[in-house]
């Protein structure tokens, strides 16, 4: 049995099914990527060295057995570490939870991960419980950029970004609230999907925001996008929010053409406070699939407004006895908005909260007209690490909270979204493919077209 250099996860499962290569080289190879580059990227908090090599053992065993092995046999996968992983506390990105006990038990998702065959290579570096957009833990220190070592990933997967942008593994797991998915997938020029609420499970997972969490995938191609995603699809009583909806398989679907499909571009809002290249990105991804007509989506800066009043409140309740026992062991920047969101008066929550039944409505009847919305990911390429402010049309704003402008109104609502990486010079930078609940396949099937166009690509890490 010879190694062969595959670097997708379906060429990877594709070599070890046909025992051209082994789970056992397949796991090597990532683990030795780590550890040639992980010392730069910052990535990683936990390398499952020994676990992973087990697991690949025994799928090498299985294969040898003549035992039918799962979708992703042999694939390298890293989660972010706010997922559970067995024998290692939780840390979610944070200083407080390495206190805690370690996991008993995987994560829902990490089980359906290895139940296909994939091998789980370790825990990745993330925003302080998930709330961050820049990717810089001050406890762990910044996951930075594959493509520029001085810039950020984006967060709060930050490491998620990272391990993938820098080919470390070819899927990784995290989590999206008001954009961590679509954000460093913008910045790390690699594939991203932020499902349909309540779609994915998040049975043990560490919460930041009960009513606007999901997990979900990152990839280098639309293909190994699809790949995870349907492997880990199916309700979970352990989460009250994905018991409705069965198996609905994308994969085969996401080769149909999209001359069918009703494409738009987000105006207005969508189309504001943006830098030359997140235009040139919507402009380039348009042109390819044909879209001309732009819909305003109505108060979107006010949905934006109000997942922020939602976010810190529903984040405070959860960290309301770590904020009195430990304060001085957050990042000063979350404990003091968790702080302000302690302070938010009931009736304002109770507005934002009418407001996004109202704001759901109106997407509701967009999408009864459009099948697709093309937006950006993010309003730039990756800022420079530590950056505080950038300048947009001879304004200040601060990087931190304007980062996700785009990503918060479409997850206020749950919608499933696939960030698509378009690679620029000297940057690449995402555009979301935006689709009405429940339909992941429609976004990826977008997705998967433009990669074959090539107008959308994972350009080859070039800063490690």
């Amino acid at each position: 049995m010879t190694s062969k250099p595959e670097t997708t996860a379906a060429g990877i499962a594709s070599a070890v099914a046909a025992r051209k290569m082994s789970a056992l080289d397949a796991t090597e190879t990532a683990l030795a990527r780590i550890k040639q580059h992980d010392g730069i990227l910052n990535s990683f908090t936990d390398v499952t060295a020994d676990r992973a090599r087990a697991k690949a053992r025994a799928i090498d065993a299985d294969i040898a057995a003549g035992k039918e092995v799962g979708p992703l046999a042999g694939v390298p996968f890293a989660v972010k570490n706010l997922f559970d992983v067995a024998d290692l506390p939780t840390r979610a990105g944070s200083k407080i939870n390495r206190d805690l006990p370690p996991a008993r038990r995987d994560a829902a998702l990490i089980e359906r991960m290895e139940a296909a065959g994939a091998v789980l290579v370790g825990a990745l570096n993330m925003g302080e419980y998930a709330y961050d957009f820049t990717g810089e833990n001050v406890h762990d220190g910044p996951s930075r950029n594959p493509h520029d070592t001085t810039r950020m990933t984006g967060g709060s997967s930050g490491g998620s970004g990272s391990a993938v942008g820098g080919a470390l593994v070819p899927i990784a797991l995290g989590s999206d609230t008001n954009g961590s998915i679509r954000v460093p997938s913008s910045f790390c020029g690699i594939f991203g999907l932020k499902p349909t609420y309540g779609r994915l499970s998040r049975a043990r997972s560490f919460p930041f925001v009960a009513s606007l969490d999901h997990l979900g995938p990152f990839a280098r191609s639309a293909t190994d996008l699809a790949l995870a995603y349907d492997v880990m699809q199916g309700p979970d009583p352990e989460d009250s929010a994905c018991t409705t909806r069965g198996l609905e398989p994308t994969l085969p679907l996401i080769a149909n053409p999209v001359s069918d499909l009703r494409i738009a571009i987000a105006g207005g809002y969508f189309q504001k406070n943006v830098f030359p290249e997140a235009v040139e990105a919507v402009s380039r991804v348009a042109r390819a699939l044909g879209a001309t007509q732009v819909v305003d989506v109505p108060e979107a800066a006010r949905a934006r407004a109000a997942a922020y009043v939602i976010t810190t409140t529903e984040g405070a309740s959860l960290h309301l006895d770590r904020l009195r026992k430990r304060p001085n062991d957050f990042d000063p920047a979350v404990r003091d908005r968790l702080i302000a969101g302690a302070m938010v008066p009931a009736p304002l929550v109770d507005r934002a909260q009418k407001f996004r039944r109202w704001y759901r409505a109106q997407l509701a009847d967009i999408f009864k007209s459009v099948d697709v919305l093309l937006a950006p990911a993010t309003p730039c390429t990756a800022p420079k690490l530590g950056q505080v402010n950038f300048n947009l049309d001879g304004v200040e704003l601060p990087v931190r909270a304007n980062i996700g402008i785009h990503t918060q109104p479409i997850s206020f609502i749950g919608l499933p979204v696939v960030a698509v990486p378009v690679p620029l010079e000297p940057l690449p930078i995402g555009v979301q493919i935006i689709a009405a609940p429940w339909r992941e396949d429609i976004a990826l099937r977008v997705a998967y077209a433009l990669e074959k166009m090539g107008v959308a690509a994972a350009p080859s890490p070039r800063g490690i």
